[in-house]
């Protein structure tokens, strides 16, 4: 590992973010938590402090990824705080469905800021410095979404379909300079994302919340829910100094749903 060992981790506050953190941190980095909601970054923060060996530190700033200015001011202080930043994790994302017909320009407009926009931001705010040191890891949590089509949330799969491509410029356009950039794509995975689906689930149909999850579930071969430190282990071997000829893939973990 070089000396340079600060990760990012946007959407930090909960879910697969919180797991890549407490993954990372248990390899010796410092960790930076980003996301929008301040108490629940400290709380994160606060727990993987006290619940884990590490070599490194656990840092806290809000942004909203979708924002310029404010992805520029949280890259600075965090760099201000934890050094030169080694890795980044574009994790924050947004799901919200609706059918194509009902789905409303500031629906569109808000799954793409978010996931794709947000992405897009962030990394570009971490290529000065990793290309001036000539080694760094961008990894972007996508969806199998980004791998395939699921109706009702045609914006979401737009955006993460978007995630894809940037990741796949991007690692072309980096290989050279000693920075890899992978996605991984999860299938549906235990978090605060898939509680808000069953509840719509629930509240659209009628059915209980445990079907709700069993058909969301179905998709998956394994016929289970993903757990967040299954994909959070995709992010850490994707980290390694080993893995530095892996670049421009889309790691799928779904049980299965895409190969």
């Amino acid at each position: 590992m070089s000396d340079a060992t600060h990760a990012v981790v946007t959407g930090g506050g909960s879910g697969i973010g919180a797991a890549i953190a407490r993954g990372l941190l248990q390899d010796g980095y410092a960790v930076t938590l980003m996301g929008r909601n301040l108490a629940k970054l400290q709380a994160q923060q606060a727990e993987l402090s006290a619940g884990v060996s590490t070599f490194g530190r656990v840092g806290v700033q809000t942004v909203d990824v979708a924002d310029e200015a404010a992805v520029q001011a949280a890259f600075a202080a965090a760099t201000a705080g934890l050094g030169p930043i080694a890795m980044l994790v574009n994790n924050a994302g947004q799901a919200e469905s609706a059918p194509l017909h009902r789905t409303s320009l500031a629906l569109w407009q808000q799954m793409l800021s978010v996931n794709l926009t947000g992405t897009f931001l962030c990394s570009r705010e971490v290529l000065a410095g990793m290309t001036e040191r000539r080694q760094g890891r961008i990894i972007n949590v996508a969806s199998t979404a980004a791998l395939k089509g699921y109706a009702y949330v045609a914006a979401y799969v737009a955006a993460k379909h978007g995630v894809l491509g940037l990741t796949r410029a991007m690692a072309l356009e980096l290989a050279k300079k000693g920075i890899t950039v992978n996605a991984v794509c999860p299938g549906y995975t235990e978090t605060e994302i898939v509680d808000s689906a069953v509840q719509r689930i629930v509240s659209k149909t009628g059915r209980t919340a445990e079907e709700a999850r069993a058909e969301l579930s179905a998709g998956n071969p394994q016929g289970r829910m993903v757990q967040p430190d299954e994909v959070a282990q995709a992010v850490r071997w994707l980290a390694r100094p080993d893995s530095s000829s892996i670049t421009g893939q889309a790691i799928a973990v779904c049980g299965g749903e895409v190969m």
